[in-house]
């Protein structure tokens, strides 16, 4: 148990080593994907397995790519393919490579660096970068490189998503090619109205900060708009929409019916899916959405079958619908997740009739909804050509199985090489009290009977569920606290996803009274079930969201929690960006008594338990001021606390040094502020 810490910070939460970004060629006879060779191995390669041999084929090794400048690499991030798969091309070390999948030799092309998002177009005769905020164009063999849509302001940017769609939309493009590769759709983003943070390093006076726009709840979002771009050069198309009453520019696409495009207003109650005309710009109106909390976006969406039809969502029967050409084709209970592959009229999603798990699905008009993954579990995939690549993670099973099948060809495994955790869990997954609350309860392997102290473990916010069917890296970061002498509770409550929208919006202008109370509830109904949890001493840790929920937690119930652990936690609802918060508690200027009361650092002068803050000083997505300030109001109230500042460490620490100290000095912080000892086996270095 003592080399877990280790393990987990060196195998990055035990992703590397996996395999990942499927894309299946034309007759679903070959998959090209990514992954290192080994489960410590943190350079991702390029790869082909040939579903009629098995074998696979290396397309493009980093190390040897760079070996000849010297160069480290950290591998290939993305890849992006034409429609035939003949060409994939990356980003490497800032400069540009192709792949011929024919011969499967990979080089570099000239092009202007930093090379940022290449993507070769539909018919694979040119490629498209960003560089230096320019969206360029060169022809596939390296000639004639050039600029297609250059900045015309000092914070102008052309291809690339802004900081919200980035982030909690979900949209990481920012340009789309038409299908025969002769225009683009492009966003420009301009980000002079958005206010400007600094993030400093204070390990080194000397350095200056760093400088983003990063749009605060209640301040100007950055300025997106849509334009037509020609190859061939001259002016760019604006594409029209009211962009003042639709700010946010969600999705888009091309396919052989034209441009399309998805556009939100700063409410988020209202959504719009527009048709572009690509000679002109002019759109139409081909669907709408409302609702009077907030339209919540799925990926993938929306999206257009080659017969046309369109394809988004619904919530109807307090369920989120799979809807095609207006009519929704998925039952009630089913909870769309994500829309991963439109293959022909056959639309692949994700969803969830239980809470734990989630499965892939297939729509076509022909048969109807059918189910895919088999298991119990969380399954995802993508699919082409009548072949789907299903990816599954179980609680019978370590890392995850990824099974290409169908479409006429053998059925294949794509093989993993994740590292196998040092310790096996032993989790119950538990329904407790009138709501049914999903939970999942970890005893340490050599308890048998007596009292144990709780920690409580929660993400609890919206972003994620964190009690699913597999056994994933907090499954195994929970039974390691487990081992040093808790008996550890994960509760997902209202407003985490997969449970119904009136389930997501419970959470509706009060994202800390419903998430606490169903914290309190699950963790009283488990003890009613398992007499050992003992509740004179109580501890609860978390990140991120969850270290927003330990925060309140002894804020607000000391009756409750007797120690907190908080990570990155937000303590002023104010410093967080515009999209996310402002979907879950209106617009500051119109609910500022929600902003308010979900505010921690507001409650400091109630402190009474002991608390431990944890903190990246380079987080730029919670930023360390909120860390900080709470940390002032509590001394300014005379509340004792701890603060584990983290040098030059971001939202999600990843040195392993700092990973794996970090956690072992939140158990001793645990372990002496809930009196446990635990058993001497179970000790960590």
């Amino acid at each position: 148990m003592s080399d877990f810490p280790r393990q987990f910070a060196r195998t990055r939460r035990f992703t590397l080593g996996v395999p990942a970004q499927f894309t299946l060629s034309p007759d679903g006879g070959t998959v090209y994907f990514l992954r290192g060779l080994a489960g410590d191995d943190p350079v991702s390669r390029l790869w082909a397995l040939d579903r009629a041999t098995g074998e696979e084929r290396l397309l493009a090794d980093p190390a040897a790519l760079l070996a000849a400048a010297g160069e480290p690499s950290s591998g290939i991030g993305s890849y992006a393919a034409d429609d035939a798969c003949a060409l994939l091309v990356f980003a490497l070390s800032g400069r540009l490579w192709a792949c011929r999948t024919t011969d499967g030799e990979a080089r570099e092309l000239p092009a202007a660096p930093p090379v940022t998002d290449p993507r070769p177009d539909p018919t694979g005769r040119r490629i498209a970068y960003v560089s230096g905020g320019t969206l360029r164009v060169t022809e596939a063999d390296g000639r004639d490189d050039r600029p297609v849509a250059a900045p015309d302001g000092p914070e102008v940017s052309y291809g690339l998503p802004e900081h919200v769609a980035a982030g909690e939309m979900g949209r990481h493009r920012g340009y789309w090619w038409s299908p025969g590769g002769d225009r683009l759709l492009v966003a420009r983003v301009d980000t002079a109205p958005v206010l400007r943070w600094h993030i400093a390093d204070p390990t080194d006076p000397s350095r200056p900060p760093a400088t983003i726009p990063y749009p605060a709840a209640g301040t100007a979002n950055a300025e997106v708009t849509l334009w037509i771009a020609d190859v061939a050069g001259g002016p760019l198309i604006p594409v029209d929409w009211d962009v003042t009453a639709f700010e946010y520019l969600t999705h888009a696409g091309w396919d052989a019916r034209g441009p399309y495009a998805s556009v939100q207003d700063r409410s988020q109650r209202h959504v719009r899916v527009l048709g572009i005309a690509p000679d002109t710009g002019a759109t139409e109106v081909l669907a709408e959405q409302h609702d009077e909390a907030w339209v919540e976006l799925v990926p993938g969406l929306p999206a257009r079958t080659p017969a046309g039809a369109l394809v988004t969502s619904a919530d109807l029967d307090d369920t989120r619908k799979l809807v095609v050409d207006g009519r929704p084709v998925t039952p009630t209970g089913l909870n769309l997740s994500a829309v991963v592959a439109v293959d022909g009229e056959t639309v692949l999603f994700t969803a969830s009739d239980e809470p734990t798990e989630t499965h892939l699905w297939a729509y076509d008009p022909a048969t109807g909804v059918r189910r895919l993954s088999e298991e119990p579990g969380v399954h995802t995939g993508t699919g082409r050509a009548g072949g789907v690549v299903l990816v599954s993670r179980t609680l019978d099973r370590h890392g995850p199985r990824i099974a290409v099948q169908g479409g006429g060809h053998p059925p294949v495994e794509i093989t993993s090489h994740a590292e196998t955790p040092v310790l096996e869990p032993r989790m119950e997954m538990l329904e407790l009290g009138p709501k049914r609350l999903r939970a999942a309860l970890f005893l340490p392997s050599w308890h048998r009977e007596g009292p144990l102290p709780v920690l409580m473990d929660p993400y609890g916010g919206p972003a994620l569920r964190k009690v699913t069917a597999e056994r994933s890296w907090w499954v195994h970061m929970s039974q390691w606290f487990a081992e040093q002498g808790f008996a550890v509770l994960a509760v997902d409550g209202r407003g985490t996803p997969g449970r119904g929208p009136a389930w997501e919006r419970a959470i509706h202008l009060d994202i800390a009274g419903p998430v606490l109370s169903d914290q309190v509830e699950g963790l009283r109904e488990a003890a009613l079930r398992f007499p050992d949890l003992d509740l004179t001493r109580v501890g609860i840790r978390g990140w991120s969201f969850g270290g927003y929920l330990a925060v309140l937690a002894v804020l607000r119930r000391p009756d409750v929690f007797h120690a907190a652990v908080a990570g990155a936690p937000v303590t002023d609802q104010r410093l967080y960006d515009t999209h996310w918060r402002e979907r879950h508690l209106g617009h500051p200027d119109e609910h500022p008594d929600a902003y308010d009361r979900c505010s921690p650092i507001r409650e400091a002068a109630g402190l009474r338990r002991p608390l431990l803050l944890i903190h990246g000083l380079a987080d730029d997505n919670v930023v360390a001021a909120h860390t900080l300030r709470l940390s002032a109001a509590l001394l300014a109230a005379g509340r004792p606390h701890e603060v584990l500042p983290l040098s030059r460490t971001t939202h999600l620490p990843a040195g392993e040094a700092v990973a794996a100290n970090m956690l072992t000095h939140q158990l001793r912080f645990l372990r002496r502020e809930l009196d446990v000892t635990g058993r001497p086996a179970a000790e960590v270095r």
